[in-house]
């Protein structure tokens, strides 16, 4: 491995590469209680998808079509808000997400912003779809 590569390693925290690497949370959920889709500028796309019981977040997943960094950010939403209430997950916002993950290079705090945006999304989804329940046989996000 040459010089550049090893500093990859080094120069990130076991929470980023961690978070950057794990793939047991990136899943399309079919029929989700909550979605949420955000695109950046930079051309990246996170999904979110939300299964909740009562105001529980139970299981979450994302589709990630981006960097590293965005994977790490997508995984790091799923970690901060899966148990949590509802409520609890409209807490989180992009700077807990780069604190979580400690060494997210500045140059893509964009990253975190964009997860963060469709989880948001997918809130509000959940929102949606429990005061109009009929909308959610006929959406289809995938």
């Amino acid at each position: 491995m040459d010089a550049e590569g090893s500093d990859f390693w080094q120069s990130h925290s076991l929470k980023y590469l961690e978070m950057a690497f794990r793939t047991d949370k990136n899943e399309i959920i079919k029929n989700p209680d909550g979605y949420g889709k955000k695109e950046g500028d930079c051309g990246d796309t996170v999904e979110l998808f939300l299964i909740t019981r009562g105001d529980i977040i139970e299981t979450a997943s994302y589709n990630v079509n981006g960097c590293l960094n965005t994977v790490a950010c997508a995984n790091t939403i799923i970690d901060m808000i899966e148990g949590k209430t509802l409520d609890k997950a409209w807490d989180v916002i992009p700077e807990d997400v780069a604190q979580y993950l400690e060494t997210l290079p500045e140059d893509h705090f964009h990253c975190a912003e964009l997860a963060v945006g469709a989880l948001y999304l997918a809130l509000a989804n959940v929102k949606e779809l429990r005061r109009d329940p009929w909308k959610k046989a006929y959406k289809q996000h995938y």
